[in-house]
């Protein structure tokens, strides 16, 4: 009887698809736990939304869709995961902007609105796959294609992005939830200035603290140094950074890049001499500004977007 309710929550939620018709902006949130977010804190307090467009105090999480305009056939989608260490959401300039620039080039974006340090892990982990899971299972309702469902991640949206891609399979990423049976593995990754090591060398520890706790073991520290889980079932990757960046030492895209050629898992790296951390899409941080053609270049090249869109 709870396994039938489940799925009519999901059916229902699912339907809700016919109202995400049309294009241009946002389309309403989709909950990701229509039947029950896993682990809820009661009495957490509200939301919190900061100038800036910065979300923090996440206990609903969602998916918020922008359509692609109709093409020839079922779009490429991308998952945008905002950066903010684990404490808040950059979702304004790392998720909107981001979803706009998407669907310029054919694809259709869901900006991630997932859960933070009240959690910690694996509460991102999970939100994460539970997004991939719903697009995939739901692909036809949103004119996507179920094989072209890809994670973009900004700074620790990054680490969340790059752990879709290597701990997919992981047992702390299921809730017991009929849709744990459909395939969480993303099919490509975009890491943008991403957190990879959580401790030394090149780590982000605030991120770490943030994801694991003020008194987390180095050997689960290094566990979620996502390097460290990188195999042949990987997908692709696209990686950018700037050797400016003191807040996330570039090293972290290196480190990660070296572990995807090493388990032969094909990778791109643009590491630029000079950029600055969290610039997103904004314009006149030299060649760095170019990140996004690059990433449409190769994403065409992949046959994600189709010729003349990138």
């Amino acid at each position: 009887m709870r396994v039938a309710f489940l799925l009519l929550c999901i059916t229902v939620m699912a339907g809700s698809g016919a109202l995400l018709e049309g294009q241009g902006g946002p389309q309403a949130a989709i909950p990701l736990w229509p039947e029950g977010v896993p682990g809820a804190i009661s009495g957490a307090g509200p939301e919190v939304v900061e100038s800036g467009g910065r979300i923090s105090n996440v206990h609903e999480p969602s998916l918020t869709p922008y359509l692609a305009p109709a093409g020839s056939g079922p779009a490429t989608a991308v998952i945008v995961c905002p950066g903010g260490g684990y404490n808040r959401l950059a979702a304004d300039h790392e998720g909107r902007a981001v979803a706009e620039w998407l669907n310029s080039i054919g694809v259709s974006a869901f900006v991630l609105k997932y859960r933070l340090r009240e959690y910690g892990h694996p509460a991102p982990l999970r939100d994460v796959l539970r997004a991939v899971r719903l697009l995939r299972s739901g692909h036809d309702r949103w004119g996507i294609a179920p094989d072209r469902i890809g994670v973009l991640g900004f700074s620790a949206g990054g680490h969340l992005a790059a752990s879709a891609g290597t701990l997919f399979g992981e047992a702390d990423g299921r809730t017991g939830a009929p849709l744990d049976a459909v395939s969480a593995r993303p099919d490509f990754m975009v890491l943008v200035y991403p957190v990879i090591r959580l401790i030394a060398p090149h780590a982000h520890t605030g991120s770490g603290r943030s994801l694991l706790g003020a008194n987390a073991t180095a050997e689960r520290l290094e566990q979620y140094s996502l390097d460290t889980r990188v195999t042949r079932d990987t997908p692709p990757a696209f990686l950018v950074h700037g050797g400016t960046d003191t807040a996330v030492p570039p090293e972290n895209s290196v480190v990660f890049y070296l572990a995807l050629r090493r388990a032969g898992v094909p990778a791109e790296l643009h590491l630029y001499r000079e950029g600055a951390h969290g610039i997103g899409l904004r314009p006149g941080n030299g060649p760095m500004s170019d990140w996004p053609k690059r990433c449409a270049e190769w994403m065409m090249a992949r046959g994600l977007v189709r010729p003349g869109e990138a």
